[in-house]
C-alpha cells in the first residue's frame, strides 16, 4: 500500500478507536455515578454546574486518551491498538477513581454531590470539572513518560499518578494557606468566583507534575526529583503570582475584594487570577 494511504488509513483507525474510548469513558463515569442522570441534569433541569462538571471530565478524559494514543509505535497496528486499549482502559479508571479522591479528600468539608446536582453550585462544579482536567494532565505525563520501573510500565503509570494525586492535595492546602479565606466555606456557598481561581492553580500544578512526568523512566530517585523540584517552584510561584495578579493584572483592585467581599463575586477577576496561573505553569515548563 501507498505510505499516504497508508497513514491515512492508521490515522482513521487511531481516531475511530479515540471514539470507542470516549464512549466507554461515559459508561464508566454512569456506573461510577449510577444516581446521576446525565441527560435530565444537562436537558430537562439546565444544571449548569454539571454542565462545567461533566465537560470537564470529559477535557480530562480527552488528555488521558491522548496519552495512550501519542505513545511511540511498535510498528505493527495491531500491538499498537493493544497498548491503546490497554492504557485507554487504564486511564478511564484512574480518571474516575480521581474524582471519588477529590470528592472525599480535597473538597471533603462538604458533599460535592449534593452541591453540584441538588444546590447547582457553580463553584463546586468548576472545581470538579478542573480536578478532572487536572488529572488528565498527570495520566497523561504518567502514560506517555512511564518506563519499565520495579512492577513493569503499567505499574510505574499507577504509582505517577498517585504520587501525582498525592501533589494535588498538597497543592490544595498550600492554595488554602496563601488566600486569606477558607476557599471550601466559600465553594460551599457558591461562590464560583473562589472556584475559579482554585481551579486555576491546581490545573498549573497538575502542569508542571505532567511535564516532569514525560520523561522517561530513569529511577524513582531521578523521577523524584525532578517532581518535586518542578512542583516546589510552582507552589512558591503561587503566592507571588498572586501578589503580581493584585499589582499588574487588578491595578488599583484588591483580589480578595473582588472575590468575597462583595456583594456579587467578580468572576472576571477570578477569571484573570486562574490565567495568571496557568500562563505562569506554561512560562516554568518552556523555561526548564
Amino acid at each position: 500500500m501507498h505510505p499516504i494511504l497508508d497513514g491515512i488509513l492508521t490515522t482513521i483507525v487511531y481516531i475511530a478507536v479515540a471514539f470507542v474510548l470516549f464512549f466507554i469513558g461515559k459508561v464508566v463515569y454512569q456506573l461510577f455515578n449510577p444516581k446521576i442522570k446525565v441527560g435530565h441534569e444537562l436537558v430537562e433541569n439546565d444544571n449548569f454546574a454539571f454542565a462545567i462538571a461533566y465537560v470537564g471530565y470529559f477535557g480530562g478524559l480527552l488528555l488521558a486518551i491522548g496519552s495512550a494514543v501519542m505513545g511511540e509505535s511498535s510498528g505493527f497496528l495491531v500491538d499498537d491498538l493493544i497498548d491503546i486499549g490497554i492504557y485507554g482502559a487504564l486511564s478511564i479508571l484512574l480518571l474516575n477513581l480521581s474524582i471519588i479522591i477529590n470528592d472525599k479528600v480535597i473538597l471533603s468539608k462538604f458533599n460535592v454531590k449534593k452541591e453540584i446536582i441538588e444546590d447547582k453550585n457553580i463553584g463546586t462544579g468548576v472545581v470538579q470539572g478542573a480536578n478532572s482536567i487536572a488529572t488528565g494532565l498527570i495520566i497523561l505525563g504518567a502514560i506517555h513518560g512511564e518506563g519499565h520501573g520495579d512492577g513493569g510500565p503499567i505499574i510505574t503509570a499507577i504509582m505517577y499518578w498517585l504520587l501525582g494525586q498525592g501533589i494535588m492535595f498538597i497543592t490544595s492546602l498550600v492554595y488554602n494557606l496563601i488566600t486569606p479565606y477558607d476557599i471550601h466555606e466559600h465553594i460551599e456557598k457558591n461562590n464560583a468566583a473562589v472556584g475559579i481561581g482554585y481551579a486555576g492553580a491546581i490545573i498549573a500544578i497538575a502542569n508542571l507534575i505532567r511535564f516532569a512526568l514525560m520523561h522517561d523512566f530513569e529511577s524513582w530517585v531521578i523521577t523524584l526529583e525532578d517532581v518535586g523540584i518542578d512542583v516546589a517552584i510552582g507552589l512558591v510561584f503561587l503566592p507571588i503570582v498572586r501578589t503580581l495578579t493584585d499589582k499588574i493584572l487588578l491595578p488599583g483592585q484588591k483580589l480578595t475584594d473582588e472575590i468575597v467581599n462583595q456583594e456579587h463575586p467578580n468572576h472576571g477577576a477570578a477569571m484573570v487570577e486562574a490565567f495568571a496561573y496557568i500562563g505562569g505553569s506554561v512560562l516554568i515548563c518552556w523555561s526548564l
